[in-house]
């Protein structure tokens, strides 16, 4: 059972001493380039949300459209973020060899981090994050989704953020983390005002 303490607590560990995230051989998302929202997103979710639902039946606890193409009128790179809880997301083969049988491919992983995995789908284009039943980060992932929905305001700052973050990072060459860095400072603050009107902060 979360605790709000959880949600309102951000890991920022890094990764210990010579561990990598990323899958010997594969290599992290490059699209760094932000496109108008397309209200053709949500049915390219639902066409993943279909092709996971086949691959794992009842091993899907939860799914979701999460990330930039869930808020409609947002800017975003055009790659479907979708958040799958399994039972148990470090037990790889209980779920991965399946996924990987309709298309996806596992990228990376993350044990040290809310035991995340990530697999890519190239079509569509999809960043899939799958994670442990009570996960902060896919609570928090829900949170932001919704209250950038129900808040103009706070989607137009977001999206400013995005802007400048996605300039700033293609300009000097830099890769999707240094991209997300450059807008964590906006991201956090909207989570604030987010955690405060919800009763968590």
């Amino acid at each position: 059972m979360l605790r709000s303490t959880d949600i309102t607590t951000f890991n920022d560990s890094p990764p210990p001493p010579g561990e990598s995230p990323w899958v010997v051989g594969r290599d992290q998302t490059t699209e760094l380039g932000l496109a108008p929202y397309d209200a053709s997103w949500p049915a390219r979710y639902e066409v993943l949300a279909g092709l996971i639902r086949s691959a794992l039946g009842p091993a899907v606890l939860a799914l979701d459209h999460v990330g930039s193409t869930s808020v409609p009128g947002l800017d975003a790179k055009p790659i479907i973020d979708v958040d799958l809880t399994v039972a148990d997301g470090g037990a790889e083969p209980t779920h991965v060899p399946a996924l990987e049988a309709c298309g996806f491919q596992l990228v990376g992983r993350e044990p040290w981090w809310y035991g995340h995995r990530l697999l890519h789908h190239s079509g569509p284009a999809c960043n899939l994050h799958v994670w442990s039943p009570d996960c902060p980060e896919s609570a928090r992932h829900l949170i932001f989704r919704d209250w950038l929905r129900a808040n103009p305001d706070e989607c137009e700052l977001y999206v400013r953020a995005k802007r400048a973050a996605s300039e700033q990072t293609v300009t000097v060459g830099g890769d999707v983390e240094a991209y997300n860095a450059h807008k964590q400072a906006v991201i956090r603050q909207i989570y604030r005002r987010a955690f405060t009107a919800l009763g968590l902060a």
